[in-house]
């Protein structure tokens, strides 16, 4: 999602006769796109933006501008603006689509000496009031592109951020998903990913009879070679209609992306994640049984406050019998501003270390099992990557990452038939047939 919303900027700035460059020393102006869901990734983005400082010195007319999630915490921009004074704009999520009046008005307003003005901060405080269109989107990404869908979210899960800095949800018109799919796929993309914090809540605040899975027939019958995959879905809404849809048909990704986060329904109680242990592998047995070869990954947190070493092994029991092929596996973080920063009993961070060591060690484990099943079978691959030398990557149609040898510098955005030789842990190698 940052990817897609990095590319829209991306377009806006090339309207303005911008052009990318990969050495930061060459910009006349650096553009930082935020992320503040897990505090490591504020840290990060933190270090970069110390990093410019010495950039400004060397270069007064330098632009150095911050957008996204971060700069809607309350108080954030203003912080960062006295920590950071060579920031010349700060922008809010709802506010992207005014970068080029902005950054225009920027540049008028600099004074005599060359030097701007103190840092201009705009983030509207009502979020989502609209969605934000851009014909002029600039990927990066092919054979892949990545189509927002809806943004925001209404579950309010206690740990999360997402709903205070990116606003409730709103769906994206479908006849602009609709044209914006045909349009890629007549400019030979191949995989079309949708996105959204919730995809399975699509459609639901326009007020007809658009769904997710109405939405995902609707740009799955088209007279493509195309893959149509999706993220995320949130186990409390993924719908009987979606599983048969993704069945029956033969664009869609047997792939789904299912976080669990925690095994224990204390947990899950105290996350507000709606939904009970086993109402979530009665879900996972539903998919596996009528879905064919699918792939099932999730998310997986640990040292929740209150989590304690029955609830973690609650989580480990639900993973082994769930078989996912790969987790995205992280402990909690605090988010100033979600109910459970000021929960009691929080963990401590040895306590998280030992955790999560244990779920990773259990998780790759099955991973690799999984892996081995693949091995002498033949897989059609999308192609997507050249990693290094002759060495090209790309995905099964359950989502499984296969790497191979091949000498032909085309064959990125080719489809190619791959047969499993061995495997390295859950990766997959082969050769192509």
């Amino acid at each position: 999602m940052n990817i897609s919303d990095s590319e829209t900027i991306a377009g806006y700035l090339a309207t303005m006769d911008l052009e990318r460059t990969l050495n930061i020393a060459d910009a006349d102006l650096v553009f930082f796109h935020t992320c503040c869901v897990r505090d490591s990734a504020e840290s990060k983005i933190v270090g970069r933006i110390g990093e410019t400082i010495h950039l400004k010195e060397k270069k007064k007319d330098l632009i150095v501008v911050i957008s996204g999630c971060m700069m809607q915490q309350p108080g954030a921009a203003e912080l960062l603006s006295k920590k950071f004074p060579h920031i010349d704009l700060m922008i809010g999520t709802s506010n992207l689509s005014s970068i080029q009046d902005l950054l225009e008005q920027l540049i008028r307003n600099k004074d005599k000496k060359n030097k701007f003005q103190k840092t201009q901060i705009e983030c509207f405080n009502e979020l989502n009031s609209k969605f934000n269109e851009n014909d002029d989107v600039l990927r990066s990404s092919w054979p892949n592109a990545w189509v927002p869908i809806i943004k925001g979210c209404n579950n309010y899960c206690s740990y999360c951020i997402v709903p205070y800095v990116r606003g409730p949800e709103i769906s994206r018109i479908p006849e602009n998903i609709i044209n914006e799919v045909h349009h890629l796929l007549k400019n030979n993309y191949k995989e079309i990913t949708l996105l959204g914090q919730n995809v399975n809540s699509y459609g639901n605040d326009l007020n007809s009879d658009w769904t997710f899975t109405k939405l995902i027939e609707s740009i799955s019958n088209y007279d493509y070679k195309y893959r149509v995959r999706f993220m995320t879905s949130h186990p409390k809404d993924l719908s009987q209609d979606l599983i048969e849809a993704i069945a029956k048909n033969n664009m869609v990704s047997k792939h789904i992306h299912l976080p669990i986060q925690a095994g224990s329904d204390k947990v899950l109680r105290l996350m507000n994640r709606k939904y009970t242990q086993e109402k979530y592998m009665n879900l996972l047995t539903n998919i596996k049984n009528q879905i064919p070869g699918v792939s099932i990954t999730t998310d997986v947190m640990v040292g929740f406050p209150g989590e304690t070493e029955d609830d973690f092994l609650e989580t480990m029991d639900v993973i082994n019998k769930a078989q996912f092929h790969n987790a995205y596996m992280f402990v909690y973080s605090q988010r100033k501003g979600t109910p459970a920063a000021s929960m009691p009993n929080q963990i401590s961070r040895l306590e998280k270390m030992d955790r999560i060591s244990r779920l990773i060690k259990l998780q790759n484990s099955i991973s690799c099992e999984i892996s081995k099943k693949y091995l002498n079978t033949t897989y059609e691959v999308l192609v997507d990557n050249m990693i290094s030398g002759e060495i090209y990557c790309g995905r099964t149609d359950n989502g499984r990452l296969v790497k191979f040898k091949a000498k032909d510098s085309n064959i990125i955005g080719s489809f190619v038939n791959v047969k499993i030789n061995y495997n390295k842990g859950s990766s997959l190698w082969g050769d192509i047939i």
